[in-house]
């Protein structure tokens, strides 16, 4: 794996997408002991993968529509139709969510690899971003069924769901690069996080649809990256439509970005990791 150094400050665009490409086998075992390590000890186990799902679908299901009989913009007046859509928008706020809160944590929660130098550091935000693709998942198998229970069909788009996720997933990459790293000098990002995975809870299209809005802040809305996948995630999966490619492509770009900028910071910074832990 390419190192950066001082006269090469910024690695090149490639080591990015190398680094998982060239440690899949450890990345896959450490996620396997992670995801099992979880619930050791628990009386049904991995179970709890896809029971806890269909729990909070259940929940949903009557608190929204039976309790507060909500519906959603230019649906249908199924009780169930906003459960499903305020899940599917809760599928991909737990995927962020899960590795913005884990990742101030990354390094210091493993400082038995920080003076292991052949160990690629580098990884930890891939085990992260895998356990939350597990989950995520679990999550939308639940979603699925549950959908063609009250459908009696799946839309064919579900097969470009990884279309739609991919690039959300190497945005949460770059960010938790930057964030394990900070999380090393500064304590205090790991509450920063958790405060921030909440506010995106309330700020993001999922309890409401973006139309709702005052027509004044719905370009605002935009700016949080998770209003676009969950609007395409949703698409894909419930609509049966296809989802916005340039949109897709655009969100690539930028995501790719910050991960290269994100990774370059990581390894510019992990030469102090060893003196502070």
């Amino acid at each position: 794996m390419e190192r950066t150094t001082d006269n090469h400050p910024a690695p090149r665009l490639t080591v990015m997408f190398r680094i998982p490409w060239d440690n899949w086998n450890l990345i896959k075992q450490m996620s396997k002991r992670a995801i099992v390590g979880r619930y050791r000890g628990s009386i049904i186990g991995l179970a709890w993968t896809l029971l806890y799902p269909i729990l909070m679908l259940s929940v949903y299901t009557f608190v929204f529509s039976v309790i507060f009989n909500a519906r959603w913009p230019n649906l249908g007046q199924s009780r169930f139709e906003f459960a499903t859509v305020l899940f599917a928008g809760m599928i991909i706020h737990a995927l962020f969510a899960e590795c913005l809160v884990t990742s101030p944590g990354l390094i210091v929660g493993n400082t038995q690899y920080v003076k292991k130098v052949v160990f690629p550091l580098e990884i930890l935000p891939w085990v992260t971003i895998c356990n939350a693709l597990f989950q995520a998942l679990m999550s939308t198998t639940v979603l699925l069924i549950f959908l063609a229970c009250i459908h009696f069909k799946i839309n064919w788009t579900v097969v470009l769901i990884p279309f739609v996720i991919a690039p959300l997933v190497i945005l949460a990459v770059g960010v938790s690069w930057y964030l394990a790293s900070i999380g090393v000098f500064i304590r205090d990002v790991g509450q920063v996080a958790a405060i921030l995975a909440t506010v995106l809870l309330f700020l993001s299209p999922i309890f409401y649809s973006v139309d709702a809005l005052p027509e004044a802040f719905r370009s605002y809305i935009y700016v949080n990256p998770l209003t676009f996948i969950i609007e395409q995630f949703r698409a894909v999966v419930i609509w049966g439509k296809a989802p916005n490619w340039v949109g897709l492509a655009v969100y690539a770009c930028i995501s790719t970005v910050v991960a290269w900028s994100g990774l370059a910071w990581f390894q510019r910074t992990r030469r102090g990791f060893a003196d502070v832990l």
